[in-house]
């Protein structure tokens, strides 16, 4: 199928959009540019924080496509296309049986800020990573937002340390995803980037024939899923590369950069 017909272009960040040291490209405004003159939308399609990448985009961020938070928040132009959320009472279970896990960091994904309740440094300098608006409580349990999600650290390894007990409780009624290689993602049953996209198809009026998206991990699944043009990273985990129709060079080479100049061309 011809590239040509692209109409909408999801990208994830870490591992594929962003350079091995988790930096976007400057050039990437120049490439925005071009791809706005062929009303070509583009998305950050990200497990990162909204406030985070209206910051890494900040020169674009009126006019560019947000999908924050694995899936569960869209965000254009400032106004929210999409959400999906956890009732409370789900939150705080989660909670409580993340706490239990030894060398486990949270934190609490709200519409309005992350929240923690760790002071740990190691910790605290990873999400500053991803959450640029985020706030020290004294009791994740007592938070009044709306949530969309509860992200999971573990330094020794989420696949290993957290999933195993978070899936065999929660999987079989919310969406659990080894997002990295030390986080972990629990959000809605029906949330994912994929989810997300599919709803922008049908009411954005983009076909399925006329997406493209790029993933490395495994929270980019369904995205690619829900894409005709999908690309897994070379750099990507071998699950993803498994389901995508095409592969793109890796991040360290700016893969994304590569394959999207060659559409433009």
């Amino acid at each position: 199928m011809p590239h040509h017909n692209i109409k909408f272009i999801a990208a994830d960040m870490d591992g594929t959009l962003l350079n091995e040291h988790g930096k976007l490209d400057p050039a990437f405004f120049d490439l925005y540019e071009k791809l706005e003159a062929q009303d070509i939308m583009f998305a950050a399609a990200s497990g990162r924080q909204y406030y985070s990448l209206m910051e890494t985009f900040a020169p674009i961020k009126d006019r560019m496509m947000f999908v924050a938070e694995n899936g569960t928040l869209v965000m254009h132009k400032g106004e929210e296309l999409y959400s999906c959320t956890i009732d409370k009472a789900s939150i705080q279970a989660i909670i409580k049986e993340a706490r239990k896990i030894d060398g486990a960091h949270l934190v609490l994904c709200g519409k309005k800020s992350a929240y923690i309740e760790t002071q740990d440094e190691q910790a605290t300098t990873e999400f500053a990573k991803y959450y640029h608006r985020c706030e020290l409580v004294d009791d994740l349990l007592a938070v009044d937002d709306e949530f969309i999600k509860v992200a999971i650290c573990h330094f020794g390894g989420s696949q290993e340390f957290v999933n195993p007990s978070i899936n065999e409780k929660f999987g079989e009624d919310f969406q659990v995803v080894v997002s990295a290689k030390i986080w972990l993602d629990v959000m809605n049953a029906e949330a994912s980037k994929g989810a997300a996209i599919k709803h922008l198809q049908n009411t954005l009026g983009f076909t399925y024939e006329q997406t493209m998206s790029f993933g490395d991990y495994l929270n980019d699944y369904e995205m690619l899923k829900e894409s005709y043009h999908s690309y897994a990273m070379d750099n990507a985990h071998p699950q993803l590369k498994e389901i995508a129709r095409f592969s793109a060079p890796s991040n360290k080479e700016a893969g994304v950069f590569q394959v999207i100049e060659k559409l433009l061309s």
